[in-house]
């Protein structure tokens, strides 16, 4: 069947509820992510982009390429499709202002920092300016902000490290003078881009939540917010469990504002709204 028929065929199909439980079965078990029933309208929607993009007839072939792509690019994509990369530089702002008012005049050693779902990278730079403007030794201290994604396309956005123009709406403009280029992308249009200073400070890696993590910690600070809203309870359980071991005593765990620890069985301690300390 040629790419056209297959998409001609797409537009009479239906997502059955036994391909939407298998979606939400892939999603669960590679990736963490449980899909609640009531979101078929939306995953048909969104998976059919990428049936048409790769001339697939329906649903189950879709899922058949996405299990035996050695790649797993389409595996990402498909999670892409189905979550929200919404973000902003200094996006819940309360959070940096803790770290730069309580975590960091504590922190007289190295500095790790973790950004866990990262997406397209203004958490990590945003980080990245907050450190600069933090640590009078910036140039010779030993700071790292590890980020990382299941993502390869927001990845390779965030390692560019180049914004449209109107990221001027998020970063202050001593920051932006200070921390980024004006340049022109490949058609003329204004954007930012990351300077030295900040990309110095930042390692970007993709890493799947729900498989083995590579680093040891400990941490002085872990940002996982607005990712656990999508996964159960059950999960959310495995993913505190293991952020308490990569932090050091007196490390802290963030989450986003719509998330909190409340139902879970854990030994953080709350501080404030979405903040919890080792």
């Amino acid at each position: 069947m040629t790419a056209p028929a297959a998409t001609s065929l797409l537009a009479e199909s239906e997502l059955t509820p036994a391909q939407f439980t298998r979606i939400t079965d892939v999603l669960h078990e590679h990736a963490g992510i449980r899909m609640r029933e009531g979101k078929e309208g939306l995953v048909r929607a969104r998976l059919t982009k990428r049936l048409r993009k790769l001339g697939l007839p329906d649903f189950d072939a879709y899922l058949n390429f996405v299990q035996q792509d050695p790649s797993r690019r389409e595996f990402a994509e498909m999670i892409d499709a189905l979550t929200t990369n919404k973000t902003s530089f200094l996006r819940e702002a309360t959070h940096f202002d803790f770290l730069r008012d309580t975590v960091f005049p504590q922190l007289s050693g190295p500095v790790r920092i973790w950004s866990a779902g990262c997406s397209s990278g203004e958490e990590p730079y945003t980080l990245a300016m907050l450190c600069n403007e933090s640590f009078a030794d910036i140039a010779t201290r030993d700071v790292r902000i590890l980020s990382t994604d299941i993502s390869h396309r927001v990845l390779a956005q965030a390692k560019a490290g180049t914004y449209p123009a109107d990221i001027t709406s998020d970063v202050p403009a001593p920051w932006l003078q200070k921390y980024w280029t004006r340049t022109q992308d490949a058609s003329g249009r204004a954007q930012y881009e990351a300077g030295k200073s900040l990309r110095r400070l930042v390692h970007f890696a993709k890493l799947n939540l729900m498989e083995r993590w590579p680093m040891q910690g400990p941490f002085d600070a872990i940002l996982c917010r607005n990712v656990m809203i999508y996964f159960d309870k059950a999960t959310q359980q495995q993913l505190v469990e293991r952020y308490w071991q990569l932090l050091r005593p007196g490390g802290h765990l963030f989450v986003g504002h719509s998330e909190s620890l409340t139902g879970l069985s854990h030994k953080f301690r709350y501080v404030q709204p979405a903040v919890y300390v080792k």
